[in-house]
């Protein structure tokens, strides 16, 4: 097996790994569904992966994760809710991983990356639901899209900017990290 081969398979099962931890982690906030608002356990997975697997990995498991968790488990609900949020997600993925791939890989870039996608995805985020809302006949304010992206999510968001980095560089220093993403 050559190198690139074994680095393939390496990142489809850590992306694997990811999608099955967006269908779970979910689970263990699904009984208060606004603690599970408030910490996004979806978007963890995803920005991870966009990190660990690359920008092509990320942005499909985060367009498809969670578009298939409603299919399974019914929840987020299909329309509006999965729908925007695979685009969300699937900016996360994507940037996270691009941004990863052309900035130094000195730690402190990891903060730059990931922010600057979080930011990326909830733009996306907010642009998909003003049109799906705007389609259906119903508003979507500048007041909506700052609550539900940002003021609503300060928990998960911290908590992601804490600890996703933490856990790429502990990747890294345990030489677990796949190569730079070609």
């Amino acid at each position: 097996m050559t190198k690139k081969n074994k680095t393939f398979l390496i990142r489809l099962s850590a992306t694997g790994l990811c999608l099955a931890l967006c269908w779970l982690l979910p689970l263990l906030t699904g009984q208060i569904p606004e603690i599970g608002n408030m910490l996004s356990p979806m978007h963890f997975p995803v920005i991870l992966c966009g990190f660990f697997s690359g920008p092509w990995f990320g942005l499909i498991l985060g367009f498809i994760a969670p578009l298939t968790r409603s299919l399974i488990f019914g929840m987020p609900v299909l329309f509006p809710s999965a729908f925007a949020m695979a685009f969300e997600l699937a900016a996360y993925g994507a940037l996270t991983g691009l941004f990863y791939r052309i900035f130094p890989k000195k730690n402190g870039y990891l903060y730059l990356a990931q922010i600057l996608a979080m930011i990326g995805g909830r733009l996306l985020w907010g642009l998909v639901q003003f049109l799906l809302m705007t389609a259906g006949k119903t508003d979507f304010s500048f007041a909506a899209f700052i609550a539900g992206a940002f003021t609503n999510a300060i928990p998960g968001i911290l908590l992601q900017i804490i600890i996703i980095p933490l856990l790429v560089m502990a990747l890294k220093k345990a030489k677990l990290m796949p190569g730079s993403v070609k």
